[in-house]
């Protein structure tokens, strides 16, 4: 444990000639390095009330991302960066590895880890090539993202390549070996190996229409044989001027099947539809999003952004057997003004599940966010979920408080 306080501890004075640089101390010196330091801080309480369980949570949480990236050199750049999160205060929670099962989850396990470390080759806005541990983000992160919202990321050890076309078409190709899961190297879901993932992806930008976006995500994961699966897919996203007003839209439609070494046979569908409309500050959407199931096996998404989806209190990270079928709300306000308010950001969603085999009631859930920014540095936000069983899971609330500090 001291160690480990004393990495945490390392990785905050490893920040500070950034909080130097941004109090104008070396701004001269700032201009001319080549090596550019940063340093991210975020606090985090987070309460969950869980029906079942004998004890509430509650878990104090700080995370601190430190590292530094270089300028380019004939097109080459470095990133490096660590990370560290410690609980303060009593441990009341259920972090995924201290065993304490009386409290509900929240999967923010005390660890040090090297998040990234990659080498990039920029040129001229044509290709991009990183090779080593990074953060991979995909359209939405439905299928493929770095978990943002948990105190620790997950990253893949990785060489991910994009080629830009002149004329307007992209297509990226990378292939993992590791995925390093939020959980943390303790835990023994923390990292899979020997992995054997081929991501691809092409889009374009389609006058009028929109992006147009199709993929193939081929993951072999022995580690974990149900994650395995090949998926191919096609996205649509776009908007289209009113006058006063915007039209905004997005479709995807994906078909899923076994792959590598997942010994159950399966062909799943997933469709998403989602319209909505902005008109000032308020954005409005709706979505259907169906992910199928028959009763035995589901389309599955283990290495989503999964927060961002179905629900913020989290109780459908794995698709039930019987299939989710997802009819949601989302409202968003971002007023401008006065003054004092202008700024922050005001959403609510609601969203009512359904089995898609059987049409079984899951339940129901309302999710509401505050947050705003103060200045360029500093964050603060304010969140709540409140989940309503109808015979699936179990009624949970959870509220979160966080601030971040960036330099």
């Amino acid at each position: 444990m001291r160690t480990r306080i004393a990495i945490f501890a390392g990785l905050v004075f490893a920040g500070m000639p950034t909080l130097a640089l941004a109090s104008g101390e070396q701004e001269q010196v700032g201009e001319e390095a080549f090596v550019d330091p940063y340093i991210d801080i975020r606090y985090r309480l987070e309460t969950v009330e869980q029906d079942g369980l004998p004890r509430d949570a509650t878990a104090s949480t700080v995370r601190v991302k430190a590292g530094f990236e270089t300028d380019e050199w004939q097109g080459f750049s470095l990133k490096v960066e660590g990370e560290a999160t410690a609980h303060i205060g009593a441990e009341k929670f259920n972090d995924t590895v201290n065993g304490k099962t009386q409290f509900p989850v929240v999967a923010d396990p005390d660890d040090i880890v090297l998040n990234q470390a990659y080498v990039r080759w920029h040129h001229n806005d044509v290709v991009d090539l990183r090779a080593g541990r990074q953060v991979i983000n995909f359209d939405n992160q439905r299928w493929v993202g770095s978990v943002g919202w948990r105190q620790n990321d997950q990253t893949f050890d990785a060489v991910v390549g994009t080629v830009n076309s002149p004329a307007g078409p992209s297509v990226t190709y990378g292939y993992s070996w590791r995925t390093n899961r939020i959980f943390g190297p303790d835990s023994p879901r923390g990292i899979f190996r020997d992995n054997d993932m081929h991501f691809v992806r092409a889009g374009y930008d389609v006058p009028v229409v929109g992006n147009v976006t199709a993929y193939a995500y081929l993951f072999d994961v022995p580690d974990a044989p149900g994650a395995s699966s090949q998926t191919f897919g096609v996205r649509l996203s776009g908007q289209q001027d009113l006058g006063g007003a915007k039209l905004l839209y997005a479709a995807e439609y994906a078909r899923q099947s076994d792959y590598g070494n997942n010994r159950a046979r399966f062909g799943h569908d997933y469709l998403l539809i989602e319209p909505g409309i902005a008109i000032g500050p308020v954005t409005a959407k709706f979505g259907y999003e169906k992910l199928a199931g028959d009763g035995v096996t589901a389309l599955r998404t283990p290495f989503a952004t999964l927060h961002a989806f179905n629900g913020w209190a989290d109780k459908f990270l794995s698709t039930p057997a019987n299939g989710l079928r997802d009819i949601y709300g989302d409202v968003t306000i971002k007023p401008a003004g006065p003054k004092w308010l202008k700024g922050t950001v005001f959403r609510a969603v609601y969203h009512d599940f359904k089995s898609t085999r059987g049409d079984l009631d899951y339940g129901q859930e309302w999710n509401f966010l505050i947050a705003r920014n103060i200045g360029k540095h500093v964050s603060l936000s304010l969140k709540y979920a409140d989940y309503d069983s109808d015979g699936f899971a179990s009624d949970t609330q959870k509220f979160w408080f966080t601030t971040q500090l960036k330099f």
